[in-house]
Order: C-alpha cells, then sequence, then structure tokens
C-alpha cells in the first residue's frame, strides 16, 4: 500500500500555532510547481514497481493551487507512477478556497477526497488562531463540498486552547455530525517551540495552555463521537465504518511513502529521508539535478521503536507475535517486561496477542509509548536486519 505525499509549502497567513514548513510569499509558486513536477521525475524509480494506492497533497495549504495546476502536478504523478484503480487521492483544503466554482473545478481533476482545516466554527476562535476564514465560511465549504460530491471528506478540528468551553466544543462536534461529514481529525493544540503563540505565551500576551482542560475535552470528544457511531481508531482520528484515511493509515503500517517538496519525508523500509526545509534551497538543488535530502539508515532499534509508537495509537495495536517473527524473542521478553507497568496501571491491555491502549492510556500515550522504547541496539536475531 505505498502512498506519495507531496508538500505545498504556501499559506495565506501565519496560523499562531503552526509550526509546519510555509511560505506566506506566493510570488513563488509557479517556480516552486515545476520543481515538484521535476523531482517527481528524478525520484520516479523509489517505489520501483509499486502500485501507488493514495497520493496526498499536504501543506502549508494545497487549495491555492488553482485546478489547472492540481492537475499538472497529479498528471506528472501518474507519468511516472502506476496509481490502483480506487487509488484516494487527497487535497488538504481551506474553507476560504473552496467556493462553488473551485469545487466544481476541482470535481473535473482526479481528486476524490478532501481534507479540510476548520479548526473551529466560532469566529473568535479562528480569529485568535488568525486563521483566515470565518465560522460561516467553514460551515458552508462542507455544506458545499459534500453537495458537489465529495462525500469522502473528513474535517480538522482543535480543542483545548483557553478560548473553547466544553459547550463550543461540544457544539463543533455536533455540526460535524449534523454536515454528515464521515471522518474527523481532532487535534489537542500544543505549543510549538519557535511559533507565534509559543512567544505571546512567553511574554505573558497569552495564558499558558492547561493539561486539565485539553483532558477533559479529550474526554468530551471520545464520549461524543462514541455515541455519534464513530470508530475511535487512531488517537487523533474518528470515522464512521470504513471510512479511514488510507494515506494515514499506510503511515501507522508500515508502509513504503515518497514524500516531495520541501519539508517533506520518505521511507522505504530501511531508510527514511527528508527533504530541507528551505523553498529556494530546495529549488535551487532541484535546478541543479540534485536531491535536497538528507538520509538516515534505520537500525533494528529504530524499527521496532516506529512500530511502538505507530501500532499503539490504533485500534489495531502492536501485534507481539508479530514483533517476536520480525525482531526475536529477546525483544519480544524485554517489551512485554516493559509493558507489564502500564498494564497495572490500566493504561494498556493484552488481548489475543496484541497489545492495545486502554482508554486511560490514550491520555498518556507518549509517555506510555517512552516508556516501551528500547534504548541500545537489539541483539542479533529476528528477521529485522
Amino acid at each position: 500500500m505505498p502512498g506519495i505525499y507531496i508538500h505545498i509549502p504556501f499559506c495565506k497567513k501565519a496560523c499562531h500555532y503552526c509550526d509546519f514548513h510555509f511560505s506566506t510569499d506566493l510570488a513563488w509558486r509557479e517556480e516552486l510547481l515545476e520543481s515538484l513536477m521535476e523531482e517527481i521525475r528524478l525520484r520516479r524509480d523509489y517505489l520501483p514497481g509499486a502500485e501507488v494506492t493514495s497520493v496526498y497533497l499536504g501543506g502549508g495549504t494545497p487549495s491555492l493551487l488553482d485546478a489547472s495546476q492540481l492537475r499538472a502536478l497529479l498528471d506528472t504523478v501518474c507519468k511516472y507512477h502506476v496509481l490502483s484503480s480506487d487509488c484516494e487521492i487527497t487535497l488538504e483544503a481551506n474553507p476560504d478556497d473552496l467556493g462553488p466554482a473551485e469545487l466544481a473545478l476541482l470535481r473535473e481533476t482526479p481528486i476524490n477526497r478532501l481534507s479540510i482545516g476548520i479548526q473551529s466554527f466560532f469566529d473568535e476562535d479562528l480569529k485568535w488562531m488568525n486563521r483566515v476564514h470565518t465560522g460561516k465560511e467553514a460551515y458552508r465549504a462542507v455544506r458545499d463540498a459534500l453537495g458537489a460530491g465529495f462525500g469522502n471528506l473528513t474535517v480538522d478540528l482543535i480543542y483545548g486552547f483557553p478560548l473553547l468551553t466544553d459547550e463550543k466544543w461540544l457544539d463543533n462536534l455536533r455540526t460535524v455530525s449534523e454536515l454528515g461529514v464521515n471522518h474527523l481529525s481532532c487535534y489537542n493544540l500544543t505549543v510549538e517551540e519557535g511559533t507565534a503563540l509559543w512567544a505571546f505565551i512567553r511574554k505573558g500576551r497569552e495564558r499558558p495552555l492547561s493539561s486539565a482542560w485539553g483532558a477533559r475535552q479529550f474526554d468530551l470528544l471520545m464520549d461524543q463521537m462514541e455515541r455519534q457511531g464513530f470508530q475511535h481508531y487512531e488517537i487523533s482520528n474518528f470515522c464512521r465504518e470504513g471510512c479511514y484515511s488510507r494515506h494515514n493509515t499506510s503511515y501507522w503500517q508500515e508502509q513504503p511513502y515518497l514524500g516531495i517538496g520541501p519539508s517533506a519525508h520518505s521511507y522505504n523500509g530501511r531508510c527514511r529521508s527528508w527533504n530541507r526545509s528551505n523553498n529556494h534551497h530546495y529549488m535551487q538543488a532541484i535546478r541543479e539535478g540534485r536531491l535536497p535530502s538528507e538520509t538516515e539508515q534505520l537500525t533494528p532499534k529504530d524499527r521496532l521503536n516506529e512500530r511502538i509508537m505507530t501500532r499503539l495509537r490504533t485500534v489495531w495495536g502492536l501485534d507481539l507475535r508479530k514483533v517476536e517473527a520480525d525482531f526475536g524473542t529477546g525483544p519480544l521478553t524485554a517489551l512485554q517486561r516493559a509493558a507489564g507497568d502500564a498494564i497495572r496501571r490500566g493504561w494498556i491491555r493484552e488481548q489475543d496477542g496484541k497489545l492495545y491502549l486502554t482508554r486511560a492510556g490514550k491520555h498518556v500515550a507518549d509517555r506510555v509509548v517512552s516508556d516501551l522504547f528500547f534504548l541500545e541496539e537489539l541483539p542479533a536475531g529476528g528477521n529485522a536486519s
């Protein structure tokens, strides 16, 4: 189930909480688009002979590209890769870019899934985040996208910030359900160093975030989604039956993927590579026929730690028999011993040869995963090499 991720590093404005790589200088869109298409050509052999099952256009704000630019980008992908007949092709989009005319043009492209960055349906929240759109635009964009035929659609929401009362949070969740959205990604706001929000808090212009506030709203989220018939299939993701994000699921299941664009990451099962997070350096390297990337060879320890981190976050859990088959009996025994404390605390349960996070464990998932990580390289054995 290999996938392709393409990073579009442009935004109209900088959200106060965002630490993704982007630029608000839109003058370079055309040149960067040419560089993206050239990198696709240069890296055409990264997924040799594999049928691609998902293409994800992320950012940044990919919906800043018009339909003809998106079509040219996807035509280039199809020129060098074989896409499955049911390939999931997702476009991340902001509500203000999804008017009826834009949606009609998008329907004429191969894009068949939208990921809409709502964050909140309340104007005061959006202003606090420095988002471009309004609550009305957010509601209209989702309604019109569904009406235009984009039934496979997800929205993003943020919780755990000071302006968001529990009543507003529940209202946001009810609105998503009433609109008929079949997939929802919800993120507890975190303060990343170097962002505007981080600077505001350091200078006393904003209050520090409350972990208790976020934890309570995470509980409300899980309760509400369960009542609405959504499956909590990954820490931050909920969907109706069969509506998983194919692209993100492939990450959590260790499938190979090719990352195109500045800051994009790639993974082939043996090593991970990433492009420089600088638009001009990226374009210069591509013009010179060079790949602006660095590569890290993954050791068995790295691969097992990544499996622990990704699988425990999901409803499918961490398969202990697969750990033994791939890494050996010694690492399996050490992992079971390390998991004992989390099991006693009620954070992990073991069932049918797999480890799963409990509801309580989902609140402390990062701690649980960190406690299970291997710090030293694995001994020889298994099939991890």
